[in-house]
């Protein structure tokens, strides 16, 4: 039976999604203003320190707690849903790390640069990252089936909804009439400008290394998952855990 902790724990998810939300895509908004006072390396760095301890804390927190709530269907038992689920994550990550930037510039050993990208899987969405994490949450809502997990999903798309609103605007600030000829030819929705014939795909752009990386990291991220449950385990018995649990938090 769920228990009012788990139904509390859906808000403290719903609050951590926020925060990080806040940090990501308001250091990406103030991109331009820091790179003019401590360059783009130190940018870089710093929006770095920043999102990603937030971003392993909201890991962390996901994992501890994902079958809060209510179990709103159990499809676990269902003939041919392990492959399912396990393909569609890794189609999922084709579109979260799609390969079309530069990864030097991640931990800036290269200039960071905000680019217009046209190419790749930039012609299947412009916004590859939100397909990404509409897949990655469709599979995983499906395996999980709990009321936490579909809170989770809906706060996830809806930062990444607007993720898609707010990079459109920033590169229109930036590239003017290069981004608005750019939009004209590419869909958010997946081989929406391939189908009415705006764009075209060019498979020889899908041959790169990079793609391989993926396909290992899928691999990886598969054979991790055996220490989910000691990774679960060893978060909810942290000082951390217990003070985003306790009942000081509203609700």
């Amino acid at each position: 039976m769920p228990t009012a902790q788990s139904f509390h724990s859906q808000l403290v998810m719903l609050a951590l999604l926020l925060g990080f939300a806040l940090l990501h895509s308001g250091g990406a908004a103030l991109r331009p203003w820091g790179e003019a006072r401590i360059g783009a390396r130190a940018w870089r760095l710093l929006f770095a320190l920043v999102s990603i301890p937030a971003a392993v804390l909201l890991v962390a927190y996901f994992l501890a707690h994902r079958y809060d709530g209510l179990r709103l269907w159990n499809l676990q038992e269902l003939p041919g849903i392990v492959p399912f689920v396990w393909g569609l994550t890794a189609v999922s990550f084709l579109f979260l790390y799609p390969a079309t930037y530069n990864l030097l510039e991640i931990p800036a050993l290269l200039k960071p640069e905000l680019r217009l990208y046209d190419g790749g899987i930039i012609r299947i969405s412009r916004h590859p990252q939100a397909v990404g994490q509409v897949l990655w949450c469709f599979s995983h809502l499906l395996w999980i089936g709990s009321s936490f997990m579909l809170v989770t999903c809906v706060g996830l798309i809806a930062h990444h909804g607007f993720a898609v609103w707010h990079g459109d605007r920033r590169l229109r600030a930036r590239f003017g009439e290069a981004f608005e000829a750019l939009k004209a030819e590419t869909s958010v929705i997946p081989f929406l400008a391939v189908l009415d014939g705006r764009q075209q795909l060019q498979l020889q752009e899908f041959l790169r290394p990079a793609y391989l990386g993926i396909a290992i990291a899928v691999g990886l991220f598969w054979s991790s998952h055996r220490w989910i449950g000691l990774a679960a385990s060893s978060f909810n018995r942290s000082g951390l855990a217990h003070w985003l649990d306790a009942s000081h938090w509203p609700g």
